[in-house]
């Protein structure tokens, strides 16, 4: 059991939760990374700091996480959920305090799954400290059937991290005080792994995950051209061995690693509107259309809203599915946000090494 790959067959996925999810109450990193037309709205709509989430909120979108678990569970896919977890509770270090957690609704930002070794982020957001906790009874499991289970070093997230004012130095949120990054700012292609600096991620983290993994694996690291960037997978998605999905708006085609100098760029198409359930704006970007999950190199779950990509993907020869999930991205991601795939199946005639 080991996943290396965005596009090898799917066979064992994470799936998060979102009971008891919270308003975030430290919010300096989201602040500065919902799209700025969101930024009035979030005044209003998220002065309840720190307090759950509405319940009909909750609901709705776990109607679209129930829906997506039976079409996992329909193609032959098995899924785990982490523990359901009191994100109530206040918390504190030596050095701050926070009034409340998130969610567990996005592992794929709290883990980086390389192989058999799954290593636990060093995340840049105070109110996720403790949100591997859940996801416990998990690792406990992978690691007594020979997982490697790693933690990078836990983060201080003192206040010399964050950078309150961006310059050339520090374009985003964060300094380079200590190592941080999210798993979800990293997309593997086997030997080669894709990642960027962003809101959560910065060098300092890239060149401690680029020491742990050592020469067997290279880490290609792409400018992101969003001022909000917050994880890569609305900016590219690997869809198979060869083709890899770009959104225009946010990476340059010319600037991406020479090892897919050979593959077939698809540019994605504008995201087809969508609206969310809080406020009436989109508290993510609109490119969370291409937060997709490849079931393999040919099959991909796609928003079901999202019809100029479900076009595209059909042209170039995939097997879009269309699935209903806009009421999950209050919760901050879709499909690739909200699952952490731990085993897929490889085919080493199409690997990229």
């Amino acid at each position: 059991m080991s996943s290396e790959t965005e596009w090898d067959l799917l066979e064992e996925v994470i799936v998060g939760r979102v009971e008891g999810a919270m308003f975030p109450s430290w919010d300096i990193i989201l602040r500065n990374t919902i799209p700025q037309k969101a930024l009035a709205e979030y005044e209003s709509q998220f002065s309840g700091r720190g307090t759950p989430i509405p319940d009909y909120i909750v609901e709705k979108a776990s109607i679209d996480l129930e829906n997506f678990m039976d079409l996992l569970k329909s193609e032959g896919v098995k899924v785990r959920q982490p523990e359901i977890f009191d994100f109530q509770s206040a918390f504190s270090t030596p050095i701050w305090k926070v009034e409340s957690g998130v969610s567990c609704a996005n592992p794929r930002d709290i883990f980086l799954v390389i192989n058999n070794c799954i290593i636990e982020c060093p995340m840049a957001d105070r109110g996720r400290y403790f949100e591997v906790l859940p996801y416990r009874k998990i690792l406990k499991e992978l690691f007594s059937a020979g997982w490697n289970w790693v933690s990078a070093p836990k983060p201080i997230l003192s206040d010399e991290l964050y950078s309150i004012n961006s310059s050339d130095n520090f374009p985003y949120s964060i300094t380079e005080f200590e190592p941080t990054f999210d798993g979800a700012d990293f997309v593997r292609c086997g030997k080669n792994i894709i990642g960027q600096i962003s809101h959560v991620t910065n060098h300092f983290g890239v060149k401690w995950l680029r020491n742990f993994l050592g020469d067997e694996y290279k880490i290609h690291i792409i400018k992101s051209k969003c001022p909000e960037a917050l994880h890569i997978d609305t900016t590219i998605a690997p869809l198979a061995n060869g083709k890899l999905l770009v959104n225009p708006e946010f990476v340059d085609s010319k600037s991406l690693p020479d090892f897919v100098d050979n593959w077939e760029i698809i540019e994605a198409p504008k995201p087809d509107y969508f609206i969310t359930e809080i406020g009436e704006y989109r508290v993510v970007s609109d490119w969370m259309s291409i937060n997709v999950l490849s079931l393999d190199d040919k099959r991909v779950i796609v928003e079901e809203k999202q019809k100029s990509l479900i076009k595209v993907l059909k042209d170039k020869g995939f097997d879009p599915i269309p699935c209903p999930f806009e009421n999950y991205y209050i919760f901050g991601g879709s499909f690739h946000c909200a699952t952490l795939d731990i085993s897929r199946k490889s085919n080493l005639s199409t690997r990229e090494n």
